[in-house]
């Protein structure tokens, strides 16, 4: 059914548009990765950096939005004076501990 058509029917309040809807097919929708409420927020990026966030999110074998909610809460961390460490400061640690300077 066209778009226009479907409107038209919906507006006359025509039972077969109901008839449509209940005869479709149900979706599989994707299962949410939180039981925590989200908002959504765009973000504009350049895309040179839209695809190096993409490529990295694919090597962890997670969404582009999970890698970047995963960073964003990691800086928030950094600026938590409460925060016990943050785990940007433990990966330095740990690969200064493997690759020691010299004094």
């Amino acid at each position: 059914m066209h778009r226009d058509d479907a409107t038209k029917q919906f507006h006359s309040g025509d039972d077969r548009l109901a008839e449509l809807i209940d005869d479709s097919q149900p979706v599989d929708l994707p299962t949410p990765d939180t039981d925590v409420p989200m908002v959504s927020r765009s973000v504009r990026l350049p895309l040179e950096t839209y695809e190096r966030v993409r490529s990295a999110a694919e090597a962890r074998g997670i969404g582009v939005t999970t890698l970047m909610r995963q960073w964003i809460e990691a800086g928030l961390a950094d600026l938590d004076d409460s925060a016990t460490v943050s785990l940007a400061d433990v990966r330095r640690a740990l690969a200064s501990l493997a690759h020691p300077t010299a004094a």
